[in-house]
C-alpha cells in the first residue's frame, strides 16, 4: 500500500511510448472502486486498461492483438488467479514479450494472495517497492486493516479500501499498532 505501484506502471507505459513502442495495459476487474478497466494513481492520474476477468486467457488475448507490443504492464497482481500467473509467462517464453506485474504480496491477515504466491513462484525477477509504515520511519511490509480506528486480523480477505480502511506498517506496528490512529 502506498508505495506508488499505479504510478511507475503509468510511468514505464509512457517511457515506452515516449520512444513509440506500444504497450498494453492490463488490470484485475476484481477491483470496482473506480471504473473497471482503468489503472489510477493516488496522485490523480489515470489511463485505461484491459479488464482481466476470472475467465480472461491473457495469453489469448495478447496473441490475437498487434504483434508490435513491446510490454505488458498489468496492475493489481494480486487479484489473479494461478491460471493467470501462468499465461503472463507465456507471454513471456513464447511471445517474447516482456511482461511486469505489480501488486501486493501479503494482505491484512499478513497472508499471500494467490497472484502474489504464483508471481512468486514464476516471475523472472521480483523487485520490491517500497513505503514506510504509518506510524514510524521503518520499511512498511504488512498492510493493516483497520475500522472505525480499530486493527481488524479477520475477515474476507478483499475489501476495497484506501487510507481510510488500510495503513501500510512494520511488523511491530502491525502487532501493535498505536492508536489512534487519525
Amino acid at each position: 500500500m502506498n508505495s506508488g505501484k499505479s504510478i511507475e506502471i503509468l510511468k514505464v507505459a509512457h517511457n515506452y511510448e515516449e520512444q513509440h513502442k506500444s504497450v498494453v495495459l492490463m488490470t484485475s476487474a476484481v477491483d470496482k472502486r473506480e471504473q473497471v478497466g482503468y489503472i489510477s494513481s493516488r496522485i490523480g492520474l489515470e489511463r485505461k486498461a484491459v479488464p482481466i476477468y476470472e475467465k480472461t486467457n491473457i495469453f489469448q488475448t495478447l496473441s490475437e492483438q498487434d504483434s508490435q507490443t513491446a510490454c505488458v504492464l498489468v496492475d493489481e497482481a494480486q487479484f489473479l488467479s494461478k491460471h493467470h500467473i501462468i499465461e503472463l509467462a507465456m507471454i513471456v517464453d513464447k511471445l517474447n514479450i516482456p511482461v511486469m506485474a505489480f501488486g501486493l504480496k501479503n494482505d491484512f491477515r499478513n497472508e499471500l494472495f494467490e497472484g502474489s504466491k504464483y508471481l512468486l513462484l514464476y516471475a523472472d525477477k521480483i523487485e520490491e517497492m517500497k513505503t514506510i509504515c504509518w506510524f514510524c520511519q521503518k520499511k512498511a511490509i504488512m498492510n493493516l486493516r483497520i475500522n472505525n480506528g480499530k486493527p481488524v486480523y479477520t475477515g474476507k480477505q478483499i475489501m476495497f479500501g484506501g487510507n481510510e480502511s488500510y495503513y501500510p506498517v512494520c511488523r511491530r506496528h502491525y502487532l501493535k499498532p498505536p492508536f489512534s490512529a487519525q
